[in-house]
């Protein structure tokens, strides 16, 4: 069994067995008889923590896998209704160039002519934040320097309201961080 992590890494049932003891079933039905099925996110993976000794990471991934195997959370959804996604990219730029064509309009504009984005925060060459569509979604950045001559570009877009859209800003992403590197 493979399920997906955050909407976006695979992380496989022998991954899980490996880190944790126990596969994806051996957890899902120690949560079941635990009645974990009508609890809340944070109240499953404080279970597996707590309870059982998971490392938080690994607590959220098989939290994340348990409610999508019960429907209670869509890929690429949240359990409050809302979708997020991600894309990445690395570019053979060093990392403050990478930070800049987020950051600055007119570099910005070359590669990302859409509208509607409005700055929130950054950190130079670590993060940029950006409200999406006035507001309505978010788009958070994430900069990592490979090399003097290497980056790898991160974006989570996330409060989306639908899986279409969802699907549809993942396709957009990806095309953009490709326009991006060229």
């Amino acid at each position: 069994m493979v399920t997906r992590d955050s909407g976006t890494r695979l992380t496989s049932d022998e991954a899980v067995q490996a880190a944790t003891g126990r596969s994806y079933d051996g957890w899902f039905a120690l949560l079941d008889a635990a009645g974990m099925v009508s609890r809340k996110h944070g109240e499953i993976a404080t279970e597996l923590t707590d309870e059982h000794g998971v490392d938080s990471w690994w607590a959220q991934t098989i939290t994340v896998g348990y409610e999508r195997a019960r429907g209670l959370r869509p890929e690429h959804g949240g359990r409050d209704g809302l979708y997020a996604i991600s894309a990445s990219k690395t570019v053979d730029v060093p990392v403050e160039q990478l930070f800049d064509a987020f950051i600055d309009q007119e570099l910005l504009t070359r590669w990302l002519p859409e509208g509607g984005r409005r700055a929130r925060t950054s950190q130079p060459a670590k993060s940029a934040r950006f409200d999406w569509a006035g507001g309505e979604s978010r788009v958070n950045v994430t900069f990592v320097a490979k090399g003097e001559a290497s980056s790898t570009v991160s974006v989570e877009h996330r409060r989306l309201t639908d899986p279409d859209e969802a699907e549809r800003m993942k396709a957009f992403w990806r095309e953009r961080l490709s326009s991006l590197a060229s």
